[in-house]
């Protein structure tokens, strides 16, 4: 054979890879656009069907632990870097870390898309020096998959309508290529126009529901990854909290569950036990500033209910004084409200080293001169600090 008939043999095969090199590009392209610049490593082939969502975990040498980050990119960065999770690139530097973020990433900021996309990037980067990368959910991406917008910002209204733009485009461009299949429009079925809000605001709503509603391609792609609970050696991690009745429903089971609701499997409400005061990602029960009025006999039946678990972490309820721990030490709440939309409060990060060992990480000075005779020599670079158990601090956490 010559070597033009070997190469006219071999162009068929070539030619028959251009829709999906085509493809791909256009996907990094509009990644690359909405994600502020941002390229993601290449993610593995996942298998046919819902990819597994692994609910238990084994405790790592070094655990880390953050709070509500409400679509604020440049304290996430902050509290990442805090945990020396990132360098001054962004770059994942946690070697062989897991990272727990405890849902509460849309909402009340603009940058919400941009911390899905940070958080994608880590993931990726991480996988790679062995470490891993947990995000789970909160009540408000429950709250944005069903279509309440009560607490979004013009400002992430205008993120997302920038998203639909490019997202559009990049359908467009793929059109224009036959060997794809035409990508279904993710605005259809939505409505024009929404009483009560103002016209200008029409397109950032329409974008936002066609992003996160069931099935929609921000939902399918970032959240569904998302865990509703997870067990991580001895510690249960979970937005707001969990009951025994809950826990007893079986961990993996709600996984699953949330998982395909959001996926477009299961309608448009998310399950019974992520709605309403006592869910999962609601509840309070454990999270009451005062530490005296929390429900220390439902934790213990809830931890009873889980092998192994020692205790439970949470985000949720913002805690003004900092991270801290109460019934001895077997709820830790996590969330200080550092958001500039919520809270605007200094970042802070809880470390577990060896599955026992728990320290709050804080950027906080006039927390470490107040507390350093209280808290002795328990400290790493001047941030460690050890857990306190109790009501407020008395700390100044407001930026």
């Amino acid at each position: 054979m010559t070597e033009e008939s070997r190469s006219r043999s071999q162009s068929p095969h070539v030619c028959d890879q251009i829709p999906h090199l085509l493809s791909s590009f256009v996907d990094t392209f509009v990644d690359f656009s909405v994600s502020g610049g941002l390229f993601l490593l290449p993610s593995p082939t996942p298998p046919p069907g819902p990819p597994p969502l692994q609910t238990l975990h084994p405790a790592p040498d070094r655990l880390v632990a953050v709070g509500d980050l409400h679509g604020d990119l440049p304290k996430s960065k902050q509290a990442l870097a805090l945990a020396g999770l990132i360098d001054g690139e962004g770059r994942w530097a946690g070697g062989s870390t897991t990272l727990v973020q405890v849902g509460d990433v849309l909402d009340r900021g603009g940058d919400e898309l941009k911390v899905l996309y940070f958080l994608e990037k880590l993931k990726r980067e991480a996988a790679r020096s062995g470490g891993k990368v947990i995000t789970m959910h909160g009540n408000h991406e429950i709250m944005n998959v069903e279509g309440d917008f009560r607490y979004v910002t013009q400002h992430g209204l205008e993120e997302f309508r920038v998203w639909a733009d490019w997202f559009r485009t990049g359908i467009a461009m793929k059109g224009l290529c036959k060997g794809l299949e035409k990508e279904r429009d993710p605005f259809d079925g939505i409505p024009v126009a929404f009483p009560g809000v103002k016209e200008d605001l029409f397109d950032g709503f329409r974008a936002r529901i066609a992003a996160l509603r069931p099935g929609g391609p921000i939902s399918s792609r970032f959240l569904s990854q998302n865990l509703t609970v997870v067990v991580v050696g001895e510690s249960v991690f979970v937005h707001g909290g969990i009951l025994a009745e809950y826990a007893s429903y079986g961990l993996e089971r709600i996984n699953d569950e949330v998982r395909d609701w959001i996926n477009g499997l299961k309608g448009r409400l998310s399950p019974h036990y992520m709605r309403g005061r006592n869910s999962l990602v609601w509840l309070r029960k454990f999270s009451d500033v005062v530490a005296k009025n929390c429900d220390c006999s439902a934790l213990e039946h809830a931890l009873a209910t889980i092998p192994g678990a020692k205790r439970m972490i949470m985000g949720h309820t913002i805690q003004e004084s900092g991270i801290n721990g109460a019934c001895n030490n077997r709820a830790i709440r996590i969330d200080v409200g550092m958001s500039n939309g919520c809270g605007n409060g200094l970042p802070e990060v809880l470390e577990i080293t060896r599955n026992s060992e728990l320290r709050i990480l804080t950027s906080n000075p006039l927390y470490q001169s107040k507390h350093k005779s209280h808290l002795g020599d328990d400290r790493k670079s001047g941030l460690g600090l050890l857990l306190q158990e109790g009501g407020p601090r008395q700390v100044d956490v407001k930026a």
